[in-house]
């Protein structure tokens, strides 16, 4: 049998892989052998040249992913400069209107119009009404954060005149008049106040609160139900009804006086329904997956609650504790209602008048004095920078994830850890025996007494 490999093209023709702008790198020809199998060594081939595969193919365009195009913004831009000269003629020409918030107001309808009448022009329909929701959305948050800036900026721009004193945080109004100037009197005991009855809150909010939040969500039933419509319904509750009911309950029913304590109970019923609210929506939101695995390592529901639940919600409640906080540290008619109003230090929240932040605000911007208002500016200012501090502060402390450590507890894990390691290296040292056995000998010993080796005795 003869089998012959590929033979090689006859002199003069172009043998397979070449041609022009190819090249035939050391191919020899395959000599045909009788009775063995020959092959053909592999070659290599060079791709062909782009001016002999005809013209270029047209490169793909990079698709632009940016939400924002250069269309948007000009017609965001030729839309409110439309509406702002539309505006000024409509002002100045037409109609005798006057007033910032209208002219805000027209300004800003008029934008809405001319920005969907230029989006229509490249977009169809639905595009449309999503550009302009989308702009109605936007238009809203800024607003809100507008306002929000302005009324900072104007609290802390009256009260500069009395901010920069250092006897407005260490005096109280106790030997300051309406017309002694701003180097005499402070708010020192309003920010004692302030602390007391927002402390106290906070330690009966915190745990009724949380625990309230937990039996919603991990004892269902009518009870609940019931609970949870009671909850909403008390946020809602107006300030003053709150300050009404411990005035009429604690005051006059259980005969106690005007104090801190009673304010920081009024306020407490103001933060409670928050604080409850925010927690249950918070729990709700962890995995049923986390309980499930929880409950088939046999833990029960109460270490299932305390060692899965609170963890893994741990920075929403923060939050839900935020919200309480910034609910009650403002209030300012349950504080009249049930504490009362004093320029004296008091630091005994059970017993005495005692003032707060808010409260000092509201009786000090009352006065006509110019000093009084600078004052009473100032102590709004203080509150903010408070509850900036207060807000830090519960975010640093519950803003970590679950199975987040600090740097002091992952040191003292690390030495935990070699604890464990030296007590259990040190255990089985102790499980050794102190000399070891001979080895044992395979041959078969002898029932015959031995007598013993005898001794070198040394002079």
């Amino acid at each position: 049998m003869t089998v012959t490999a590929a033979q090689s093209p006859p002199p003069g023709e172009p043998g397979p892989g070449t041609g022009p702008g190819r090249q035939d790198h050391a191919r020899p020809p395959a000599p045909s052998t009788t009775g063995t199998v020959t092959t053909t060594p592999p070659a290599t081939t060079l791709p062909a040249p782009r001016s002999t595969l005809g013209p270029a193919a047209p490169s793909e365009s990079r698709r632009n992913l940016s939400l924002l195009r250069a269309t948007d913004v000009y017609a965001m831009l030729g839309a409110g400069a439309a509406a702002l000269a539309v505006t000024l003629v409509i002002y100045e020409r037409l109609l005798p209107f006057n007033g910032t918030l209208g002219f805000v107001v027209i300004a800003a309808v008029l934008f809405l119009g001319t920005y969907a009448l230029l989006v229509s022009f490249d977009e169809d329909g639905p595009a449309v009404r999503d550009r302009v929701a989308a702009g109605i959305i936007r238009g809203i948050g800024l607003v809100m954060l507008a306002s929000l800036v302005f009324a900072v900026v104007y609290t802390f721009y009256e009260g500069r005149e009395a901010l920069p004193h250092l006897n407005f945080y260490t005096q109280s109004m106790s030997d300051a008049g309406p017309v002694e100037p701003l180097s005499v009197g402070g708010i020192l005991h309003a920010v004692v106040g302030t602390l007391w009855q927002i402390g106290i809150a906070l330690a009966l909010c915190i745990p009724v609160g949380l625990i309230c939040a937990v039996f919603l969500n991990e004892v269902p039933g009518p009870f609940s139900r019931f609970v949870r419509t009671i909850v909403e319904a008390m946020t809602a509750l107006p300030s003053i009804v709150a300050g009404l009911f411990i005035y009429a309950t604690f005051i006059l029913g259980l005969g106690f006086e005007r104090s801190g304590l009673a304010a920081a109970l009024a306020i407490s019923v103001m933060m409670l329904p928050i604080i409850i609210r925010a927690a249950d929506v918070v729990i709700r939101l962890v995995p049923g997956t986390l309980r499930e695995a929880s409950y088939a390592l046999g833990t029960s529901r109460w270490r299932t609650v305390w060692h899965v639940v609170l963890p893994t919600s741990r920075s929403g409640l923060t939050t839900a504790v935020i919200l309480g906080t910034a609910r009650g540290i403002g209030e300012t008619s349950p504080v009249l209602l049930t504490a009362g109003f004093t320029a004296e230090m008091n630091t005994n929240p059970f017993e005495g008048p005692m003032v707060s932040l808010p409260l000092a605000t509201f009786e000090l911007v009352k006065s006509p004095e110019p000093t009084y208002i600078a004052r009473g500016f100032g102590t709004g200012s203080v509150l903010l920078v408070l509850v900036l501090i207060l807000f830090v502060i519960a975010r640093v402390i519950g803003g970590r994830g679950p199975g987040q450590l600090t740097r002091r507890q992952e040191h003292r894990r690390v030495r935990a850890s070699r604890r464990d390691a030296r007590r259990f290296a040190a255990r089985a040292t102790a499980g050794q025996p102190s000399d070891r056995s001979a080895p044992m000998s395979s041959a078969p010993t002898s029932s015959a007494p031995t007598s013993p080796a005898p001794t070198r005795s040394t002079p």
